[in-house]
């Protein structure tokens, strides 16, 4: 059972689909782990966009614990882990996590992908 709300999951899919099918959006390598600080420098560029700034308001609104789980469901769907090493996933993720999540997963150019794959894996999606 996920602590986040599926919709709120579809919702920031849908966003960071919108946010990252934008042409001036150039996101160079994928971080390693939430603590590498240039997925943010990436992101500074794009202060004024709508679709980072609804991510990273939605993201902040969540409990750390949330938070963490987003990182493990991308990390999930991204193949890193399988779905019977949920609870170490959520673990990896709780100690890795930053204040910066909503950049982080930003700048994994699949992460709307990731996302998805995580929530079906779980039994949700966004239809």
């Amino acid at each position: 059972m996920l602590n986040v709300s599926p919709e709120i999951i579809c919702f920031i899919i849908n966003k960071a689909r919108e946010f990252q099918a934008k042409e001036d959006v150039t996101i160079p390598d994928e971080p390693n782990s939430p603590a590498e600080d240039w997925a943010r420098q990436v992101l500074a560029d794009h202060t004024d966009d709508l679709c980072l700034e609804e991510v990273r308001a939605t993201v902040s609104d969540l409990e750390p614990d949330q938070e963490a789980e987003l990182v493990a469901l991308m990390w999930l769907g991204r193949g890193d882990y399988e779905m019977e090493d949920w609870e170490s996933v959520l673990e990896d993720a709780e100690a890795e996590l930053t204040d910066h999540t909503a950049d982080y997963l930003l700048a994994h150019p699949m992460v709307a992908d990731y996302l998805l794959e995580g929530l079906i894996q779980h039994g949700y999606d966004c239809e």
